[in-house]
């Protein structure tokens, strides 16, 4: 059983650490939060030491590491900026990190980590889900099977909703989210590149903070993407159901509709990251560099 540390315990995509936590049969020693209404680690962890102060955190963890029965894992869902200093904190303090999307907002922090993994024998690791999607799965053993020969267009729609909240967070802040590219795209582009091969060419047509449109080149695609958190770019059909988000891939005009079953894919990244197999810097340096690239243009 491995122990684990959060940081981030409250925001909306710690639960799903929670449970991923709990169902590989790991348990989470402790959290931490600027926030503290945490009910939520009732129904996962009732027992685990929480702080509200990250210095409060490195103490106890100090402690652990003292008593021999240091934590192994500090998983950070911190809003974006906070990543890097949450990764070298949690290999400074011998445990390896598994960081919510994205890893970084600049790529240049990557070179950093990469030093100090070398340095404490410890590693980063990086939730890239939609590796893990079935539908994706089996596109990609499609696109592997054809060759490289094969050239493919496509076009990427996802919409995804968001309140009026979403810009008076730090969400909406683009030095501290990276933009919608980085922090809603970072996923897609990642996927693209995972199918598709390496980038040869981005042209970006559209950049608000709302929505970003473009033209991806990669090694076997290109690829026209759309990123939207306007409701008002919904599909009829999506709204009518009464849903919110919307995800849609066409490869040669052929949709591949991966909206449903993204939410438990969690699970599945802890299982490959306990098992050895996890994602690390290098798979996630291009899709990094690309919308840094695409915030850039934008801007």
């Amino acid at each position: 059983m491995k122990r684990f540390a959060l940081i981030g315990a409250a925001g909306y995509i710690a639960e799903r650490h929670m449970r991923a936590i709990k169902e590989t049969g790991n348990t989470l020693v402790c959290a931490s939060d600027r926030f503290d209404v945490m009910g939520r680690m009732d129904s996962y962890f009732p027992d685990a030491d929480f702080f509200l102060e990250h210095e409060n955190l490195d103490r106890f963890m100090d402690d652990q590491r003292m008593a021999g029965t240091p934590i192994d894992y500090v998983s950070i869902c911190t809003p974006n900026y906070m990543h890097p200093s949450h990764i070298r904190f949690a290999l400074r303090n011998g445990a390896n990190a598994i960081c919510e999307k994205p890893m970084v907002i600049h790529p240049e922090e990557m070179r950093i980590i990469k030093d100090i993994e070398a340095e404490t024998g410890k590693r980063v690791y990086t939730i890239l889900q939609l590796r893990h999607h079935p539908a994706i799965i089996e596109l990609k053993k499609k696109v592997d099977a054809a060759g490289k020969d094969k050239f493919y267009d496509i076009d990427l729609s996802y919409i995804t909703t968001r309140g009026k909240w979403y810009f008076k967070s730090w969400k909406g802040d683009v030095q501290k989210s990276g933009g919608i590219a980085t922090n809603i795209g970072i996923h897609l582009f990642d996927m693209l590149i995972w199918l598709f091969g390496s980038v040869r060419d981005s042209q970006v047509n559209l950049y608000q903070p709302h929505k970003a449109a473009g033209i991806l080149k990669l090694e076997n695609a290109e690829v026209n993407w759309h990123l939207s958190l306007d409701e008002s770019d919904l599909p009829d059909f999506v709204i009518e159901a009464g849903k919110r988000t919307f995800r849609s891939i066409k490869v040669n005009n052929k949709e591949i509709d991966f909206t449903e079953g993204f939410t438990e894919l969690h699970t599945e990244s802890y299982r490959q990251i306990l098992a050895g197999n996890g994602f690390g810097i290098d798979d996630a340096r291009e899709s990094i560099e690309l919308t840094e690239q695409i915030r850039k243009a934008g801007i």
